[in-house]
């Protein structure tokens, strides 16, 4: 990409100033920068902005990919919790049914029964 420098009004063979040589960022004895600049207040210049996009971007791809992990942590946690789920209701279903089922129904049925023996 090619940075039109006197659109950003600079003169033209001037170059952008480097986050390592800028006041506004600093790096830990890890190797880690940490920038203090707000684009809302003090960046430098334009090409800072697209700069400090890139990192928020950054950041918020490493949260999804973290939650992603942890997602994968807990699916077969889930796919337990859901079949324990599904057998308990099963159950109350199996033990309740008597309740739904009507006496006429018994009726016939044993009918059919006694006609078929």
């Amino acid at each position: 990409m090619k940075i039109n420098y006197e659109a950003a009004g600079m003169p033209f063979g001037a170059k952008m100033i480097q986050c390592k040589d800028c006041e506004l960022c600093e790096t830990d004895a890890g190797g880690k920068r940490m920038f203090k600049c707000d684009p809302f207040s003090n960046i430098k210049e334009p090409e800072c902005i697209a700069k400090w996009q890139l990192i928020r971007l950054d950041m918020l791809v490493a949260s999804y990919q973290g939650m992603l992990r942890w997602y994968g942590k807990l699916a077969p946690i889930q796919d337990k919790l859901f079949r324990y789920m599904e057998r308990e209701i099963n159950d109350l279903d199996e033990t309740e049914r008597w309740k739904l089922t009507d006496p006429e129904e018994k009726d016939d049925e044993d009918e059919t029964e006694e006609q078929g023996l």
